[in-house]
Order: C-alpha cells, then sequence, then structure tokens
C-alpha cells in the first residue's frame, strides 16, 4: 500500500498546484517588466497599476512585484514585444491571442504549430478584432456566436493548449 497514504495524496496536489501557480507567476511578471518598463516606474500609470492589481488578486508576494517593477526599469532588460494574433477557430469563432516575447519568429511558429494541431490558422491583421472591443488590458466579445457543443469542446482544448505556452499571456474567444 506504499503511496497511497493521505500525506502522498497532498504532495501530488500540492505539487500540480505550485506547478500551475508558478506558470501564472512567470507570466505575471514577464507582465510587469514591460509596463514598467513603458510607465518607467510610474505605479500611477494605469497599465502598471492593472497588471500590480492582477498579481496582487493572483497573492503574488510584495517583493516579487517589486522586483519585476525594478527589472522593468533597468536598461540591461531585454526587449519583450507584446504581439496579438487573430484566428478562426471551428464553428466560426474569432479567436484573439496576445503574446508576450523576446523572439517574434519563435513565438509565431510555437502559436502556428499549436493552432495547426487543431485545424487552425492564422488570421490577417484585423480578421477577428472587429468582434471585439479592447478595454483596458482584454478584448470584449461585442458580437457572439452560437457555437455548437463539438466546436466549443474543439475551443476549450486550444485554448488551454495555448495558455500552456509561455509566450501567451491571455486568449479571448467570442463564443458563449
Amino acid at each position: 500500500m506504499s503511496g497511497h497514504n493521505k500525506w502522498s495524496k497532498i504532495k501530488h496536489k500540492k505539487a500540480a498546484s505550485d506547478a500551475k501557480k508558478s506558470k501564472d507567476f512567470s507570466k505575471i511578471v514577464k507582465l510587469l517588466v514591460v509596463e514598467a518598463k513603458a510607465a518607467e516606474g510610474n505605479r500611477n500609470s494605469p497599465g502598471l497599476k492593472a497588471v500590480i492589481e492582477k498579481a496582487r488578486a493572483m497573492n503574488m508576494p510584495g517583493d516579487t512585484i517589486e522586483k519585476a517593477i525594478k527589472k522593468g526599469q533597468s536598461t540591461d532588460t531585454s526587449l519583450m514585444t507584446a504581439i496579438t494574433y487573430e484566428a478562426y477557430g471551428p464553428g466560426g469563432i474569432a479567436i484573439i491571442i496576445q503574446a508576450l516575447t523576446e523572439n517574434r519568429n519563435k513565438a509565431a511558429a510555437e502559436i502556428k504549430h499549436i493552432l495547426a494541431k487543431h485545424g487552425v490558422t492564422l488570421a490577417g491583421i484585423g480578421a477577428a478584432t472587429w468582434a471585439f472591443v479592447h478595454e483596458g488590458m482584454s478584448w470584449v466579445p461585442q458580437t457572439t456566436v452560437d457555437a455548437e457543443e463539438e466546436d466549443l469542446q474543439k475551443i476549450a482544448a486550444l485554448v488551454e493548449e495555448l495558455e500552456d505556452n509561455d509566450e501567451v499571456q491571455e486568449v479571448f474567444i467570442n463564443a458563449f
């Protein structure tokens, strides 16, 4: 009966939750660095303020937030680029993918590969954003698509795989 006690179950659950938390924290740290660089460390700038609130909502430690902001203010940070990709999924569902990367080519290749695995290709600029309104740091669907259950399952699998990618910050869809 080795490995079947209560502690073992707790240990495995904690390991899984810690891995997810670590991945989420690393994405927020990237975002903090970019926003701190853009705001030149001004904590009252709307972008940096919003990211700090998002980090606090995720229970990120204050010293981690401070380190990320200081890293963004220093001159030796590598150039992070925010990129927005657009695609159409099954059932005509519009997809907006926000990525933050140091290497545009690598990010594009990874995202194209994930999309291709699910039978989706990238769309041109403005092809999917017309169905959304950009509010703050997110995209809110302005026009929604009534998708079938099968299409929603395919989109859910696609979104999950995209969000597991380190380069991808957020994925927005216009299906309900």
